[in-house]
């Protein structure tokens, strides 16, 4: 059984008990967050600066959804509407929409972004979800459930995507979870076949959870030196390029919306 619970402060998850068990990350040492929706950038700009329609906003990491309070429209469903504070650091009218449903023993997260603006815009998008799991013990892998062949991990410089490529580090289609495994910061992945990927021990391949990111382009790992959770991520855009032009329309897969229109996504938790 499956029970949840979430907050307006960023619509953010703050509880997920599986028959009892918590599987979330309790926020409360090495890291005050534990779910945060990453809107209206993923990572870094350049600087901390970009360019929107001619004028320079200032945004910091992830952007700025996940530190505001959200409106609740019903149980698990909260929105956040494009105000006199967001059109300082982004100039678009918008509304962002998180709506969480259990089905069954799945988790579904679903974002929603609409263009109330009376012209095309443009913005990234990601999830956070920080799950309890000790992963510096060794004893944890990621499983793709595709054969990846074509995969691509990204190496961060200093918070942006570095022109080089990161080493790749699948064996036998796993990312084991090692002590030392952020010491670079996130893992970031793109080209990827598999739609899901499980976590679970390495020694008994008892599963804890299997996460479902066909919406989401990209993926990444992340955790903090010895902390006991582990971050699952599913992204739609990344971090500025270090050789960014720092033109917002221009970054990599950043999603373009018209007016009136709704984009959406999700993605699913089934746990074990």
């Amino acid at each position: 059984m499956l029970k949840i619970k979430t907050k307006k402060q960023g619509a953010e998850l703050t509880s997920i008990q599986c028959n009892g068990k918590e599987m979330l990350f309790d926020g409360k040492t090495f890291w005050n967050r534990q779910s945060p929706i990453l809107f209206p950038i993923v990572g870094r700009i350049k600087d901390s600066k970009t360019e929107i329609e001619g004028q320079i906003y200032e945004m910091s990491q992830h952007g700025f959804a996940r530190d505001m309070e959200f409106n609740q429209i019903e149980e698990n469903h909260y929105v956040l509407t494009y105000n006199e504070e967001t059109l300082k650091k982004y100039p678009y009218k918008f509304e962002l929409h998180v709506i969480y449903q259990i089905i069954e023993d799945t988790l579904q997260v679903e974002y929603q972004v609409k263009n109330i603006d009376n012209k095309k815009i443009y913005f990234g998008l990601g999830g956070h979800p920080a799950f309890s799991c000790d992963y510096s013990t060794g004893q944890y892998e990621i499983v793709f459930d595709e054969k990846e062949d074509k995969i691509k991990f990204l190496k961060l410089k200093n918070g942006l995507i570095d022109t080089e490529k990161a080493n790749n580090i699948l064996e036998n289609n796993k990312i084991h979870l090692t002590a030392n495994i952020f010491d670079n910061d996130a893992i970031i992945m793109k080209n990827i076949k598999s739609n899901k990927v499980i976590l679970q021990s390495k020694e008994t391949n008892k599963k804890i959870l299997e996460f479902d990111f066909t919406d989401f382009p990209y993926l990444a790992l992340w955790s903090k030196k010895g902390a006991p959770f582990v971050c699952i991520e599913p992204w739609q855009n990344t971090a500025d390029k270090i050789d960014s032009n720092q033109i917002f329309k221009d970054k990599e897969n950043i999603n373009q919306l018209e007016p009136d229109k709704v984009f959406s996504c999700k993605y699913n938790v089934k746990f074990f």
